[in-house]
């Protein structure tokens, strides 16, 4: 048997909220959607829900912010380096902090920090995302020798689906050999 489920009062909210942050970071717009879906999930079951949820969200977000346990500028320069290390392009790196509810202030102070933290341009910033991919996915020189040109273009469309130009994945998947992506 189902238990019934509880009706949405702002103590819930804080709680769920409390609960969410113990697990994941998030940013203040992810945290606000996670309360809304809940109050969404709840008016479709038709569970009792409080006036002005809407106000009583704005106010849990905002205590968590001024307490510091959301923070989207820290949110965005730790996701920015976790996703470079992966090997992700800074195209899709923008494209993901922008779902991730980031402004576009704190996205640019985010890719900044990321190219100051490495000591690059953000050209070299792409070029060494490129070559983690490669690495990563086992494209170009990190394939064996005999599979590489059977597999050049599955290879270039990897690099073009994870938001690489193709000048810079033509010259990753094209390079010699692995020790040949070190100069860049």
């Amino acid at each position: 048997m189902k238990r019934p489920a509880r009706p949405i009062t702002a103590r819930y909210l804080q709680n769920a909220a409390t609960a969410y942050l113990e697990r994941y970071p998030t940013t203040a717009a992810g945290l606000r959607r996670v309360l809304e879906r809940r109050v969404v999930k709840a008016r479709q079951r038709e569970t009792p829900v409080m006036d002005n949820v809407e106000q009583a969200i704005a106010a849990i977000v905002a205590r968590f912010v001024d307490a510091g346990m959301v923070d989207d500028k820290a949110f965005a320069q730790t996701k920015a380096r976790a996703l470079h290390r992966r090997g992700t392009s800074t195209r899709l790196t923008q494209r993901k902090l922008e779902l991730a509810g980031i402004d576009g202030d704190t996205l640019a102070a985010a890719m900044a920090a990321l190219d100051q933290e490495l000591d690059a341009d953000p050209g070299q910033r792409e070029w060494r995302a490129a070559v983690a991919l490669a690495r990563r996915r086992r494209l170009g020189p990190f394939r064996t020798a005999k599979d590489r040109k059977t597999h050049r273009r599955r290879d270039l469309a990897a690099m073009a689906r994870s938001g690489f130009a193709y000048d810079v994945a033509r010259k990753v998947i094209d390079a010699a050999g692995a020790d040949a992506l070190d100069e860049g």
